[in-house]
């Protein structure tokens, strides 16, 4: 691959992606709909998607995106495409695109596809339905989710066949754009939800962290299955069997750069849910716990080259603090934020509603125990600093694209 200097990142909530690249000495350039403060402190230049395409991001066209890129009057030597962006026709892009090929982004997203082809490696993994076939479904509690998207936003649980109908009305309702084919039914798997970081070439698969995955957590959120963050390391006793099964994944698909595997580990054992075939929401505490810049791994991976070594030197861990609020964002709440360790910080002007992510926490430490006691310190500060500076209302009906990516 020849030398590539100037990266474009295109995602909902590139943050993460950015800092990473930065760090790795890239020139980098991003089109997201928030541009952070701490965004904006690493890319040489960003653009912001307009509000009026943000509710459905999917649906901007390819032409648009075009567009947009030409503003920056760069040639850029590659592309990056992150989360609401990773359907983009690739071939009518004006650089080298970093990313799995759509094919097979179509077939791994996909939760019911994938389910199939699980099924057909004999890999664990939940019972899956198609929201068609409620009347197949006789083994309770199962969990409704949407067909492509993550988060957990749109997650539902239900103990009954007449909960499971109410759910499913629920949702179609709150989202009028849903069918059933847009939904998927799930046997509800109990147990602890982790990742696996993988780097692949396509031909071969490296492992380089299991993380334990934040989800639902009482004190960042009050959405039961809501994404919170993630810590890094999780030691289990299945370790070499996950690094196993997420190779195979990665070698059947034929996935290039950047995924992650999730799982939950059951009282039987360790069972894949999904892949995220992009760079992952646990990129920070991945990097700080090994000292291995993610994003120029995954760059250099789509030249053959895969690390021969990861050393995990301490605990991180990251936790995304939901809005107790609804919050403006003005100069004090802003200076307070960038004195609490926090990563994703929403910049002067924004606005975030009732339980919408506000921002995020990082730190490192010796062991679980320590970096779980240094975030609930910093989350209690950021609570404070944010307690009445809006007006307590309803919530809000979540965004299809909230601010968040396992």
């Amino acid at each position: 691959m020849n030398h590539i200097q100037n990266i474009l990142i295109i995602g909902y909530d590139t943050r993460n992606i950015v800092c990473s690249a930065n760090k790795s000495g890239y020139n980098v350039y991003s089109i997201d709909a928030f541009c952070d403060f701490d965004l904006k402190e690493s890319a040489v230049s960003t653009k912001k998607i307009p509000s009026n395409y943000v509710e459905d991001i999917k649906s901007i066209s390819c032409k648009k995106v075009v567009e947009w890129i030409s503003e920056f009057e760069i040639d850029f030597d590659a592309i990056v495409l992150d989360s609401g962006f990773e359907y983009i026709n690739q071939e009518q892009l004006p650089s080298k695109v970093l990313n799995n090929s759509q094919e097979i982004m179509n077939e791994v997203t996909d939760k019911y596809r994938f389910a199939r082809k699980l099924e057909s490696m004999d890999i664990p993994h939940p019972i899956t339905y198609s929201a068609n076939d409620i009347k197949n479904i006789n083994d309770y509690p199962i969990i409704v989710k949407p067909k492509r998207a993550g988060g957990g936003m749109f997650n539902r649980k239900a103990e009954s066949f007449d909960e499971l109908e109410s759910v499913i009305d629920e949702l179609l309702e709150t989202y009028p754009l849903w069918t059933l084919d847009d939904l998927i039914i799930q046997k509800f798997e109990k147990g602890i939800p982790v990742s696996v970081s993988m780097v692949s070439t396509g031909d071969n698969a490296y492992a380089i962290a299991i993380n334990e995955q934040l989800i639902g957590e009482p004190w960042l959120t009050d959405t039961e299955f809501a994404y919170c963050g993630n810590i890094t390391p999780f030691e289990t006793l299945y370790q070499d069997e996950m690094y196993k099964i997420s190779k195979q994944l990665m070698l059947e698909l034929g996935l290039k750069g950047s995924n992650g595997v999730d799982f939950i580990i059951t009282e039987d054992g360790p069972v894949v849910l999904e892949i995220n075939p992009r760079l992952q929401g646990s990129l920070d505490t991945v990097e700080i716990a090994t000292d291995m810049n993610l994003f120029d791994t995954h760059v250099k991976s789509f030249s053959g080259i895969l690390p021969e070594t990861t050393d995990v030197k301490q605990f991180a861990a990251r936790a995304v603090v939901y809005s107790q609020n609804d919050v403006l964002i003005n100069k004090q709440i802003l200076n307070g934020l960038i004195g609490q360790n926090t990563v994703d910080i929403p910049d002067v002007g924004h606005h975030i509603g009732i339980d919408e992510p506000l921002t995020s926490v990082v730190h490192k430490g010796h062991s679980r125990r320590d970096v779980m006691e240094k975030l609930r310190i910093s989350v209690e500060k950021i609570h404070c600093l944010t307690d009445g500076k809006g007006k307590e209302k309803n919530k809000t009906i979540p965004n299809l694209n909230t601010k968040l990516k396992s």
